[in-house]
């Protein structure tokens, strides 16, 4: 278990300062489709199924203010826009990879348990 950090009070921990820059609904989902390579907006959209305008939009410029995602307008009309991960962006999606192998290992436990928390309400 990592020890208190002391140097930057802001965080309590390492864990605490990732999920200050993954917290959001959408972004751990933004993340995992940009790992594939850079990807336009509208593509993006697709992919994150459920999400508003709004929100991806919020959600990407916080990424791109944090230094985890990388907006290249290519100044062209009709517009082109795409993002990419930056180096920073691409060791945090890394570290993430390895909840992604246990979500899909546990797939059916945690599809249970949610049916239950939602049977219960």
């Amino acid at each position: 278990m990592a020890k208190e950090n002391s140097e930057n009070p802001r965080f309590i921990c390492g864990l605490h300062a990732t999920l200050h820059v993954i917290s959001g609904k959408w972004k751990p989902l933004i993340l995992f489709f940009l790992n594939k390579g850079p990807t336009r907006y509208g593509e993006l959209k697709r992919s994150v199924r459920g999400v508003s305008d709004k929100m991806l939009i919020q959600q990407l410029k916080e990424l791109e203010s944090d230094g985890i995602v990388q907006r290249t307008d290519y100044g062209e009309i009709p517009l082109r826009v795409d993002y990419s991960l930056t180096p920073f962006g691409r060791s945090l999606v890394q570290a993430m990879e390895p909840l992604c192998g246990w979500g899909e290992e546990h797939e059916e436990d945690i599809a249970a348990a949610m049916d239950r928390r939602k049977a219960s309400r």
